[in-house]
């Protein structure tokens, strides 16, 4: 076991600066927001129960060692509280990124005042005194017990053996909370989350999309196996109850500054052949509209496609293609970067308390993919290729202050969140996006992703190049339901059928062409999924289950 004293003699010897010292701010001041409703008034009201964003912390308690990369986790109050306000919960933080959190606090706004309570008692749940690890101090963490009728939002996080102030803390009214599941590991005593032993989460509300009204407090969750008070979940987040929760969310001036001040950059890999267009550039070039069982006449399509079908689903009974003559379909496979827009789709999240800004980018053609295994790179002929590619980023802004919270990045079927933190810019408040060569799969940073499992997958190879596309320059805001009538849909955006035909060629010769030169890979690439394969067109934005869902 090694002792207090060791422990702060481990800490002095300690000469690096940990990431989470450093406090994260954007690279430029924010923009001066429109004139607007409830948007970026620094309070939202929930119905009764008024909160508000605190990102100004006093450091409670470090660790340094576990969690990820091994550099421990830091623990906080919020400090700043407005008057009337109450902290709700403790934060806590991964060492290995710098300060760029936010906790709630609250306050009862109603003439009954019962929306808040104190806590009736405090349970430890755990406490670091006993193990040998490199901390600055001890550290204790309690959980609050809330009265019948009440929930506790959070943990409190304390550096001495004495409970907390009953007056430290408040709990929400039943009717305010909602149901909450862990999200990003914080801690825990190894490298890696272990279900057997400590671990601490970030948690999240479990019922999230542009309807649910569950607010995310921004606390954290200890899970200990050996505390029987801990084998379910004692938290909650809040929820929003006011009936006009759409009063928070930004109007149209508002969200054309939003995307003004942090529209992505797209950087295009050095040998990128088929770039983005608008869908419009798509249609006036010789995009066609193709109807089963009259393969033979295909309708070209009006600029905005009015006369395509619209509604319905996706029967396979329509679908899209290139132009016929081989000029004008080389032609329209390239793209054309000058004429590219951006599509925009808003929609508000956690209860309304951010807003989601889908950034869609359409690719009249998807290239070929490569595999690599080991040290070995095999092109895979035609698979992948697909006519009609949609791609899409998700900026998540705050309703408190406007500011960037995370950015989505959409690859194939699936995507990640990035923290506003560990994203790159370039020099002003725009991330920078890499889309992978062919297959357009947006990343964070540059480099080489593999898709799949060991040393056998898709390559995903992206670089920064000059060929890049600020999405400010040229945007749509296609569709914003809480907006009502201000926003007009294109008619494209209800055509729910493929944008590309089924492919032309025999996709198992292909699998099999590959398997002679790469012995072993023909499993694999049997399991990647069509999005991948190219076997089929894709379906365009409205089709996706992220348009009215949540990103996965």
């Amino acid at each position: 076991m090694v002792s207090m004293g060791n422990c702060l003699t481990l800490h002095r010897k300690r000469k690096k600066a940990l990431p989470i010292e450093t406090v994260f701010k954007l690279p430029s001041p924010l923009p001066t927001w429109p004139p607007g409703e409830g948007f970026a008034k620094g309070i939202i009201d929930l119905g009764g129960l008024q909160v508000c964003q605190i990102s100004t912390f006093t450091k409670v308690w470090v660790t340094y060692q576990g969690g990820p990369d091994d550099l421990g986790a830091t623990f906080f109050e919020p400090s700043l509280i407005p008057d009337g306000f109450h902290m709700l919960a403790s934060y806590g933080q991964s060492n290995n990124r710098l300060l760029s959190g936010s906790v709630l606090v609250a306050k009862d706004d109603t003439d009954n005042q019962d929306l808040l309570i104190r806590p009736v008692d405090y349970s430890l749940i755990w406490t670091s005194e006993s193990l040998g690890m490199k901390q600055d101090t001890n550290g204790y963490i309690w959980l609050p017990i809330a009265p019948e009728g009440y929930h506790a939002l959070g943990h409190v996080v304390t550096n001495t053996e004495h409970k907390p102030p009953i007056d430290k803390i408040r709990c929400a009214r039943s009717d305010f909370t909602d149901e909450i599941e862990n999200q990003t590991w914080i801690w825990g005593l190894g490298k890696e989350s272990n279900a057997n032993e400590l671990n601490y989460f970030t948690i999240m509300p479990m019922n999230r999309g542009p309807q649910q009204m569950a607010v995310c407090v921004g606390s954290f969750i200890a899970q200990n196996p050996n505390n029987p008070s801990l084998s379910h979940t004692p938290l909650a987040c809040l929820r929003n109850k006011k009936p006009n929760y759409l009063s928070s969310m930004p109007n149209i001036q508002q969200i054309e500054t939003l995307f003004q001040a942090y529209s992505p950059l797209i950087y295009f890999h050095p040998k990128e052949t088929y770039l983005p267009s608008s869908v419009n550039w798509f249609f006036i070039n010789g995009g066609l509209l193709y109807t089963k069982g009259d393969e033979s006449n295909p309708v070209p399509i009006e600029p905005t496609g009015s006369n395509l079908p619209l509604g319905g689903s996706n029967d396979g009974n329509y679908w899209l293609d290139l132009p016929i003559d081989k000029p004008s379909k080389e032609k329209v496979k390239k793209g054309d970067l000058k004429e590219t827009q951006v599509y925009l789709h808003v929609k508000p999240m956690l209860g309304a308390t951010y807003t989601d800004i889908q950034i869609w980018v359409f690719y009249p053609f998807n290239g070929g993919a490569k595999a690599k295994a080991v040290f070995i790179n095999i092109p895979l002929g035609k698979i992948g290729e697909h006519v009609g590619d949609w791609e899409h980023l998700t900026l998540r802004i705050s309703n408190f202050t406007g500011e960037l919270q995370s950015v989505y990045f959409s690859a194939h079927s699936g995507g990640s969140w990035v923290t506003v933190s560990e994203l790159e810019f370039n020099g002003v408040n725009k991330p920078c996006t890499y889309s992978s060569l062919h297959g357009h799969a947006m990343y964070s940073k540059p480099g080489l992703v593999l898709q799949g499992k060991g040393t056998i997958g898709i390559r995903n190879d992206t670089a920064k190049s000059k060929i890049l596309m600020d999405t400010g320059v040229g945007f749509e805001l296609v569709a914003g339901e809480y907006l009502g009538n201000s926003v007009v849909e294109p008619p494209w955006l209800n055509y729910c059928r493929e944008w590309g035909p089924k492919v032309s060629y025999d996709l198992g010769d292909e699998i099999k062409k590959v398997g002679k030169l790469l012995p072993g890979i023909e499993k694999f690439m049997k399991s990647l999924p069509k999005e991948v394969l190219g076997e089929e067109g894709p379906t365009g934005p409205k089709m996706k289950r992220s348009w009215d869902g949540v990103e996965v």
